[in-house]
């Protein structure tokens, strides 16, 4: 490890004072939120230029990581084709582009033998992202999706990272741009039938998606008409075209609360039909079914139930089936002769498939779950775009998995792999991957993921990488990243800890991890931090950490509750300055976040419980870890002055040596919640991360 003698940047103080609920708390860093002040910016291109001075002796590492992940990654590659109607869609990427192409071809009957980097005759271009994005620091798709006649292509573009998009209309057949008037959307696009209409959301001053507008192609923007406007601070509204084209299913949501509309395509000018209502606490999803709706409910049924209702009498639920223990209902996908229910079930994702009768009735009984039996195997739908299509398409992975694109014939019961994503230079038996089990302080099972190579030593002096989430209900489920192959191959155990607050194990699970119980998902990842040394799965001085958004506030929170247990963090884009955030109503999905987090603008009691852990104001004088932490100066869900704050109350607190273990902050100038836009962009980030985290392990030479 390398040492520097370059001066960390430290910004001055100039107080600020937040009292709420009597209790007076004095920031010396708020003033930093301003990206406009030229001394804001110049902090940060500050911290930027520490970070390079700090890692400069790890540029050739960075180039290896780099070549390394291009040695992964079949460069020229393509999807399986997606048949839309009478067209297969296919994805092409090409060595050298950080962009994908989007092409298609007519259909001829059976699934087209396409190869990476050959041209079908007849294929045409739709998109070809890589061209747009020529000369762009930052670009990125919101949607993308043909008119009902195949004849126009809509398309969302973002430019800044600020996940506010552009909408752009074509014509396939002569590639003219027919419109791009309508600016600042959100995410969605869907056609009327007759295709004169474009539906789009849109996103209020706090980044709330609020409202659902109609747009007449070829007409002025300003023109557009107001569908729909959801003026409850707590929901979000969007959503989706039926996969039989004739309405569009519209759904507003909290955390914890949804209501439904249905608005017949067909008549793209009428107002949207109620479907389903809303009653606080009672969260659905309706899928149109062609001859009625399917809800996914948990009315009555913790773990979810499905159940049918009537156009005539949407919110009369007749339950069809509910989760039996360890299951969790998450949505489903109607078909003309049956439907794909996806689920969780012992802590992993699955799906179920369901016939249907004649009639259009389901047929429970005949009830079929998508398995390959692998103790980490990750189960999820794939593309499956067409009413009457008899197979239904899944993918599977896993941490030694590479995603695997397969087809079950419903009727039949045949599965047939369509598609195994090709890793070169990867062995699989090199490796094992296992599931393992933590206990946390209240006695409390968490699972965790583990993978390592077959020959590291169970012996407490192997690196560790741990990661996490824990929050939203969002599960981090079991798959294959290619990059992660650079760690393992240097002898590095790599776990996920499904810490609660997540929704890896249900309902329960998630309840149990956020509001009064938020302190469950840190005092979870310490216990799984604490199983991998305790077992001698990793030695106890070599373990490091990684989560990022949300899961940055668990780096946070869990660097203030056992620093002594990590030896290094990755934050990315980290809610760290959470209590500052969800106080103040006008940030971006504030409001919304109270049934999370709770509201302590109003709730003494939810204030003070925040504010004991929330990893800005709980950073203590003793040893941390050494910690990169990342941003974004256009991220809008977590603002670049959270993580700016957290580091430099980092550095002026704690005790530890900052030349062995530095605290590194890189801010992206032009880029937005997820970093850098393109994959070679994306990899070059990563390896910057990755590079340091090794070097932090003393792991950087590869198993011989």
């Amino acid at each position: 490890m390398t040492t520097s003698g370059t001066a960390a940047p430290q910004p001055p103080h100039r107080p600020t004072e937040r009292t709420v609920h009597g209790d007076t708390v004095v920031d010396p860093y708020e003033w930093m939120r301003d990206k406009t002040d030229p001394e804001v910016i110049s902090h940060l291109e500050a911290e930027n230029a520490y970070a390079d001075a700090r890692t400069a002796h790890l540029m050739e590492l960075r180039s290896t990581l780099v070549t390394e992940f291009v040695g992964h990654t079949q460069e020229t590659d393509l999807s399986v084709p997606v048949r839309r109607d009478g067209w297969w869609y296919i994805t092409r990427t090409t060595a050298g582009d950080d962009y994908p192409a989007f092409t298609r071809v007519a259909d001829a009957g059976a699934l087209p033998q396409v190869e990476p980097g050959v041209l079908l005759e007849g294929e045409q271009m739709l998109l070809d992202a890589q061209a747009e994005a020529a000369g762009a620091e930052f670009y990125s798709l919101g949607g993308l999706a043909p008119s009902p006649d195949h004849t126009l292509l809509a398309y969302a573009v973002d430019t800044a990272g600020d996940e506010r998009f552009t909408l752009v209309v074509k014509d396939i057949a002569s590639g003219e741009v027919l419109d791009e008037t309508v600016t600042d959307t959100g995410y969605g696009l869907a056609f009327s039938t007759d295709q004169q209409w474009l539906f789009y959301a849109r996103v209020d001053d706090a980044w709330r998606q609020h409202q659902i507008w109609r747009h007449r192609i070829g007409a002025p923007a300003e023109t557009d008409e107001l569908v729909i406007e959801e003026p409850d601070e707590r929901f979000m509204i969007g959503f989706d075209r039926s996969r039989d084209g004739s309405t569009l299913v519209i759904q507003a949501g909290s955390t914890s609360t949804t209501e439904a509309w249905l608005l017949d395509l067909a008549e793209p000018t009428s107002a949207p039909v109620p479907a389903g209502g809303r009653r606080e606490g009672v969260d659905y999803g309706v899928e149109h079914a062609g001859d009625r709706l399917l809800v996914v409910h948990n009315d009555g049924a913790t773990g979810f139930a499905l159940a049918e209702a009537s156009f005539e009498e949407p919110s009369i639920w007749r339950d069809l089936l509910v989760a039996g223990e360890g299951e969790r209902l998450l949505a489903v996908e109607a078909f003309a002769s049956f439907v794909a229910l996806e689920l969780r079930s012992a802590g992993l994702a699955s799906v179920r498939i369901i016939p249907r009768a004649a009639d259009g009735s389901l047929l429970i009984e005949q009830a079929v779950d998508l398995t390959h039996g692998g103790e980490l195997d990750t189960v999820e739908l794939d593309t499956n775009p067409n009413w009457e299509q008899s197979t239904v398409r899944y993918q599977l992975t896993s941490m030694l998995t590479p995603t695997t694109v397969a087809e079950r014939d419903v009727a039949g019961g045949e599965t047939t792999v369509l598609r195994v994503t090709p890793v070169p230079h990867y062995d699989p038996s090199l490796y094992v991957e296992r599931r393992e089990w933590a206990t946390a302080e209240d006695g409390t099972a968490i699972p965790l993921s583990v993978v390592a190579r077959r020959e590291v030593a169970t012996d407490g002096t192997a690196p560790g990488y741990l990661y996490g989430y824990g929050s939203y209900e969002m599960s981090i489920d079991p798959s294959f990243v290619p990059t992660r192959l650079s760690l393992l191959d240097r002898g590095v155990v790599i776990a996920i800890a499904h810490v609660r607050g997540g929704g890896e194990m249900g309902r329960d699970w998630y309840d149990h991890g956020k509001m009064l119980e938020k302190k469950n998902s840190f005092s979870d990842f310490v216990a799984a931090a604490a199983h991998l040394t305790d077992s001698g799965l990793v030695a106890a001085g070599r373990l490091s950490a990684e989560g990022r958004s949300a899961g940055g506030l668990l780096m946070g929170g869990i660097t203030n509750l056992a620093p002594e247990r990590f030896r290094a963090v990755i934050a990315g884009v980290p809610f760290v300055d959470a209590l500052t955030t969800i106080l103040d109503p006008s940030l971006p999905l504030t409001v919304g976040e109270w049934e999370e987090w709770g509201d302590p603008l109003h709730d003494p009691e939810v204030y003070e419980y925040m504010k004991e852990y929330t990893p800005y104001e709980n950073v203590r004088a003793v040893d941390y870890p050494a910690i990169f932490a990342s941003t974004s100066l256009n991220d809008t869900r977590v603002f670049f002055v959270e993580p700016a704050k957290w580091v430099a109350r980092l550095r002026e607190t704690v005790t530890s040596d900052q030349t062995e273990r530095p605290i590194l902050f890189r801010c992206e100038m032009v880029a937005g919640h997820g970093g850098r836009s393109g994959r070679y962009r994306k990899w070059e980030q990563r390896a910057d991360e990755l590079a340091w985290l090794l070097d932090q392990l003393g792991a950087t030479e590869l198993i011989s």
